[in-house]
């Protein structure tokens, strides 16, 4: 995926979840984030951040935040509508017959349901935003959302489905993501209980650039 007009800015604050305060050629702007998660260790006073600027002129904010540089590590994108959007693509060139995006299955819906050979598969996108020496962790706050997918991808596998769990790693030089089990040790419990029941778990090692982002490899298990 390719963002259309990107600029560099100096991150200043964050006073709410949905807003920043970015300076921008020499100007101070409220900008939108386009992640709801903590990003603590990201979003630093003084950090170089990536913009997107919108198209829209009736917007109230102009920017998007959709990347940040970290300290000895690089460009991370932690754009929350990044991973499904790249994943998409990917799954494009793994020889499914049929993917449909957002499928609903019972009480839940699921990002992804593809068909091969007439196999089913369902697929839940998971972006890895958060970095310690070196090592991937999800997520960074506690999801309940996210407890509730892992335990409806555990029954649908010993239902039939092929199902996966797909960690989108939105950085580079990290090549695994564990649960985060001192943020949220349900997550954990869930993650485990998937595995053992067959759903596989991908990890998805992205290139990440100022104004792209796309995956180049699947070093988890295998669809």
């Amino acid at each position: 995926m390719k963002y259309n007009h990107t600029v560099k800015g100096r991150f200043i604050s964050r006073p709410n979840r949905f807003i920043a305060t970015v300076e921008v050629s020499d100007e101070v702007e409220t900008v939108h984030v386009k992640n709801t998660g903590r990003c603590k260790e990201l979003l630093i006073p003084g950090v170089t951040v990536i913009l997107e600027k919108s198209d829209n002129p009736a917007r109230k904010t102009k920017y998007d935040l959709i990347a940040v540089y970290k300290e000895g590590l690089g460009l991370v994108n932690i754009d929350s509508q990044a991973p499904n959007k790249v994943a998409y693509e990917w799954l494009q060139t793994q020889a499914f017959d049929h993917i449909k995006p957002e499928y609903t299955l019972g009480d839940s819906r699921f990002d992804f349901y593809m068909e091969k050979q007439g196999e089913k598969y369902l697929l839940e996108v998971k972006g890895c935003t958060l970095e310690i020496d070196g090592v991937g962790y999800f997520p960074d706050a506690p999801t309940e959302r996210g407890v509730k997918h892992l335990k409806g991808l555990t029954l649908l596998q010993k239902q039939g489905y092929n199902t996966a769990v797909a960690f989108v790693i939105q950085m580079e030089g990290v090549n695994i993501v564990l649960p985060n089990t001192a943020t949220h040790p349900q997550f954990a419990d869930a993650l485990h209980s998937a595995r053992a029941a067959g759903v596989k778990v991908l990890f998805l090692l992205c290139s990440v650039e100022e104004d792209k982002l796309y995956i180049k490899e699947n070093i988890g298990d295998l669809l």
